[in-house]
């Protein structure tokens, strides 16, 4: 099955944000692709003021947008993030990313664990200021295969992506907006050390430029195999999409061939 991992840089208007990313996973979808991953907050990344005014429940706008596209491409769509207000608690926000089937059916919901507060010269953020965080490990069945969930940060935490490991993944998806300051010395070693100690494929779709919230984004989405080689890099500026084939029984010999997870003895507790 061919995988798809879109770039896109996010502007302050939302409704072409949202029209250039439906643009590029219907052509992604015209290339073959049976999954496409768009990156975190690809309809708006804005100052926390603007992020809390989109906020919107589960069951809106964004869910249908992201079902009504998935139809009409016929593909699975994780639709990287975006800002979901608990209809419970109507102050309480989560960065959530949902995954839809190709016949609009909701697959499953992420809300990002691990919540990026630094004070990092060019990455400066304090997300917990706006968003709390999720509280468990999500994976999905699409076309045959288990798909964990993973949001941005979340990629500097091995523990997560084991566990999705451990629950079955066979590829990790990483919808991102990492920063040009963090990005350019630990996005991709970040990357090839998930895929490689996991033995899976990582789809990791990231946004690119200047956000409207100030910070540089690093763009260089990636598509990783199990051997932890690169298989498409977007570079660092442009919308882009790029493509790679996901062939089951190859990642399959790898885990036979070299059973890395088989020789686990540490007992971590996320068995």
């Amino acid at each position: 099955m061919k995988v798809a991992a879109v770039q896109l840089h996010c502007s302050k208007d939302r409704s072409d944000n949202l029209a250039r990313a439906a643009t590029a996973v219907h052509s992604a979808a015209q290339d073959g692709a049976g999954l496409v991953v768009l990156p975190e907050m690809f309809a708006l990344l804005d100052r926390a003021a603007a992020m809390r005014e989109v906020a919107e429940p589960l069951n809106g706008p964004m869910l249908a947008w992201a079902q009504q596209l998935a139809i009409e491409t016929h593909c699975t769509l994780i639709a990287g993030s975006f800002v979901e207000r608990d209809e419970n608690h109507p102050t309480k926000l989560f960065n959530t990313s949902i995954a839809v089937g190709a016949d609009g059916s909701l697959l499953g919901t992420y809300r990002k664990m691990h919540l990026f507060d630094v004070d990092i010269e060019g990455a400066r953020s304090k997300e917990s200021d706006t968003f709390s965080p999720g509280t468990e490990p999500v994976i999905v069945e699409t076309h045959g295969l288990r798909v964990g969930l993973t949001i941005c940060y979340d990629l500097r935490f091995p523990e997560l992506f084991r566990a999705e490991s451990l629950q079955g993944a066979d590829l990790i998806v990483v919808p991102s907006a990492f920063t040009t300051a963090t990005g350019r010395d630990h996005w991709e070693p970040l990357l090839r050390a998930r895929a490689i100690e996991n033995q899976l494929m990582v789809v990791a779709p990231g946004q690119w430029g200047m956000s409207p919230d100030g910070i540089d984004r690093y763009g260089h989405s990636l598509i990783i195999d199990a051997w932890g080689r690169v298989l498409a890099d977007a570079g660092a500026e442009g919308d882009t999409i790029i493509l790679a084939e996901f062939d089951a029984q190859v990642q399959e010999d790898l885990r036979q061939r070299l059973p890395a997870l088989a020789h686990r003895r540490l007992n971590s507790g996320i068995n």
